[in-house]
């Protein structure tokens, strides 16, 4: 990350012709992309940095396409030589999703979503006028093959790691009975592809779009049905009928003819379908191949989303194997298999997590059982060796940053977190009341204190748990 840093502060002083007071790595999601904020006086830039050069090129000549037409997507302002840094206008730092967590839902977060769509309607059919769709990052249109490339996807990275016995010519045949029902519509303009509410910006009360770089010619249903039935929206029967039929409304302004809206329904209901299929295969490749934990957390929320569209809605056409393994992955033993236990208020477990420094010595164990785990945090880089972080500790941001961007520490506590889990749902089953968890580095100030607070914060998302958290060495850390 050193390097892409550097990078990023070339070419912001190449453009704006001064210096970055800071430039902070943000929180990356499932994709390879790095995003960071730049902080320069009272303004901020985002500055992307990717190694695939196709599709930094995609984005951005989508974003001037759109920014010409008045479309609400970031603008992009230079790009460095090679093509694997740009810089873009930040257009603020919640999502729409964020919105929706902060405020419940409310009138306020269901205007949001209109506004949302509103837009999307814009992007879709006003976007699709002059667009080059040579541009496109993969396939140019979201036509059969596309639609069976999700399918295969949600097969492989999903349902083949179940290990369950089904007709596989049979199912191959009913993917392509469903991709080829899918295609037959006539409304066909540009496919965000990845149009949910992390990827929607709010800012003083208006909507922007951003990370549509995967997007190509496809079905208007599809957008709608990402946005509707994001599993972490967690959106009401309701608010999806009536908001579905607000986007039809807002469709039947920009079309030359009002849509047939019984069709449009159905077809919709197949790319939920579609959708959450591909979801699931992206959270089975993310969490169970690559152990991505926050992957592996949503598997049950989308096993229940998908659940709920079986047992409530219709797509219209009858692919019977399909249909009989989807009721098998949404079963209460496969969606138990993927839940973690939960602690309970008179769950016994309580977890002790400690940070120290070795010259100390590994702190005692005082409950019945003894034992627990111990992890040297010393083969990672030390921030404290630097003169700027040797007063700070492991819960400052700057060292958090320094750890996340120019260490491995994120891979290291991701293994540490597959063994521990293993016993701390053991110990769940049990009704065992004691584990310690200690994390040493050289001074327990900035290493092993990270890797003790994130660990305490995995443990609390994840399980529920009481978690007692103590830095043993914090009277003797160096303080300005």
């Amino acid at each position: 990350m050193e390097a892409a840093i550097n990078g990023i502060d070339q070419l912001f002083q190449s453009y704006a012709q001064k210096k970055a007071d800071r430039i902070e790595k943000l929180p990356q999601s499932g994709s390879d992309r790095v995003y960071f904020r730049i902080y320069v006086g009272k303004e901020t830039f985002i500055a992307t940095w990717n190694l695939n050069v196709k599709e930094n090129n995609t984005f951005i000549k989508f974003s001037n396409h759109f920014n010409a037409l008045g479309l609400p997507v970031p603008q992009v302002f230079c790009m460095n030589e090679e093509h694997t840094i740009y810089i873009q206008q930040d257009l603020g730092q919640e999502s729409l999703l964020d919105k929706l967590e902060q405020q419940g839902k409310n009138d306020a977060s269901y205007a949001l979503f209109q506004q949302s769509l509103k837009e999307l309607a814009h992007l879709q059919i006003k976007g699709h006028e002059g667009l080059n769709y040579d541009w496109c990052l993969t396939a140019k249109e979201f036509g059969k093959q596309a639609i069976l490339s999700d399918l295969l996807y949600f097969k492989y990275y999903f349902l083949d790691t179940l290990r369950m016995p089904y007709d596989k010519q049979a199912l191959l045949d009913d993917f392509d009975v469903l991709s080829t029902y899918l295609t037959r519509t006539e409304y066909k303009y540009f496919m965000f592809r990845d149009f949910q509410s992390r990827n929607i910006i709010v800012q003083d009360g208006k909507v922007s779009f951003i990370d549509f770089q995967g997007g190509m010619r496809g079905a208007l249903q599809y957008d709608v049905a990402s946005l509707l039935w994001q599993a972490k929206a967690e959106l009401s029967e309701e608010w999806k009928d009536n908001l579905l039929n607000y986007y039809m409304d807002q469709i039947d302004g920009l079309l030359e003819h009002p849509v047939d809206r019984t069709l449009f329904v159905s077809q919709y209901n197949g790319y939920v379908l579609i959708r959450l299929l591909q979801v699931l295969g992206a959270y089975g490749f993310r969490g169970l191949f690559e152990r991505k934990a926050h992957f592996l957390s949503s598997i049950p929320l989308a096993l229940r989303n998908l659940k709920f569209f079986l047992d409530h809605k219709r797509v219209g056409i009858v692919t019977p194997e399909f249909d009989r393994m989807l009721r098998i992955v949404v079963s209460d033993e496969i969606i138990e298999r993927f839940t973690p236990p939960q602690a309970s208020a008179d769950t016994p477990l309580q977890v002790v997590i400690n940070s120290f420094s070795y010259r100390k010595g590994i702190p005692a164990d005082e409950s019945e059982n003894g034992g627990g785990f111990v992890f040297d945090m010393r083969g990672i880089l030390n921030p404290g060796r630097f003169d700027e972080y040797k007063t700070l500790c492991g819960k400052d941001k700057p060292v958090m940053d320094f750890l996340e961007q120019r260490t491995r520490m994120n891979e290291f506590l991701n293994s540490v977190w597959d063994l521990i889990d293993i016993t701390i749902e053991d110990y769940l089953k049990r009704g065992f009341s004691n584990l310690q968890i200690n994390f040493g580095c050289t001074g327990g100030q900035h290493r092993s204190v990270y890797a003790a607070e994130q660990t305490a914060r995995h443990l609390k998302n994840k399980y529920k748990l009481k978690v007692q958290l103590t830095h043993t060495n914090q009277d003797n850390w160096m303080k300005g």
